[in-house]
């Protein structure tokens, strides 16, 4: 007897990614269209949220269609409708939220709320089942947090920014380089042509806590171009991208290692936009190897570490099965936040 197919439309809108996914199982992807927005945020330096919503709003229907198509099936082969419904920017939000309950309502399916960081981490489904306990190392441009996962559905947070998330950081940074929003990948690019010259702080490196602090070496950094600039001196970009990211890099491996060694993880996921980064990767690899540590390192391919549908999808199979629905007066929740938050 085969197994039924159990599949989810799945909505992302919480930044500058129109996303519509349709996922099988929680665990295929059967599409998976992304409408992203960088090129008209680039000459602001950063996301404009009423230029986002206004795009949202141009894009959510569109991806729907395509999505569907592209998955071959039609609303009445559809099991539940899932959305992010924060964090996020408000109205961006909204514009989700409000086309998955129009679509739950109009087809009598369930609607399955979704935590946006949880639909990161669940990204790594993709690539192999989860086993826990696990940790996850989120990363993106609004947070920079361990988190740990005793069950499905089950999230700790145990290390969080006291500032800077790590990937504002580096838009930060890359405005000061002259370089264009999103700064990270080019960032990452000009690091592994670079050197580690300037030896910035690693803040917080050998405090006896889990958290990340990246205010003060962001303005290290400020301060050591703008010196430079002062005095007429001209400083190698590339050796400027390599010691931030050294920095960077440095205290994230130190401490999601050590809170690894310390919870006895059988897997290490990594979440996130900062995922695709390859200094992180490779700095991660390197540590776990040279430390001899027994556990899987899981990091989602490149195309799922920014914003889209199918984490979310994924994330809303482990709801669904634990029954987390929501009303159809489901509303968008900005400042969301993960249910449990304790110190290791």
């Amino acid at each position: 007897m085969t197994e039924k197919k159990e599949l989810i439309l799945a909505f992302e809108s919480s930044c500058d990614e129109t996303s519509v996914a349709v996922i099988e199982n929680g665990q295929r992807i059967l599409s998976n269209v992304i409408a992203t927005q960088i090129k008209s945020h680039q000459r602001f330096g950063g996301v404009v949220p009423e230029v986002a919503s206004r795009h949202h709003v141009e894009q959510i229907t569109l991806c729907t269609q395509e999505a569907l198509e592209q998955a071959g099936v039609t609303y009445a082969d559809l099991t539940a409708v899932a959305v992010t419904y924060g964090p996020g920017l408000v109205g961006a939000l909204l514009i989700g939220v409000t086309a998955a309950k129009a679509i739950a309502y109009a087809h009598h399916l369930p609607l399955v709320p979704v935590n946006h960081m949880a639909g990161h981490i669940y990204a790594a489904r993709f690539v192999k089942p989860l086993e826990y306990p696990l940790l996850a190392l989120l990363v993106s441009g609004g947070h920079t947090e361990l988190v740990y996962m005793p069950a499905a559905g089950q999230f700790e947070i145990i290390g969080d920014t006291r500032d800077d998330a790590a990937g504002e950081a580096y838009d930060k940074i890359g405005r000061v380089l002259g370089v264009p929003y999103p700064a990270g990948k080019e960032i990452d690019r000009l690091a592994h042509l670079g050197q580690d010259t300037f030896n910035f702080p690693r803040a917080m490196l050998k405090e006896d806590n889990l958290d990340f602090s990246f205010s003060g070496l962001k303005s290290a950094f400020i301060n050591t171009v703008h010196h430079a600039d002062q005095i007429g001196e001209t400083l190698d970009q590339a050796d400027l991208a390599a010691s931030f990211q050294a920095s960077v890099v440095e205290v994230l491996v130190t401490k999601t290692l050590r809170a690894a060694q310390s919870l006895k993880v059988k897997q290490l996921v990594v979440a996130g936009g900062v995922a695709a980064n390859q200094g992180l990767r490779e700095g991660l690899a390197a540590g776990i190897e040279s430390a001899g540590l027994d556990f899987d390192l899981i990091m989602p391919p490149l195309r799922l570490c920014g914003d889209n549908g199918a984490m979310i999808g994924a994330a809303a199979h482990i709801a669904l099965a634990q029954n987390t629905l929501a009303d159809l007066d489901l509303n968008a929740v900005p400042s969301l936040d993960f249910p449990y938050q304790n110190e290791l």
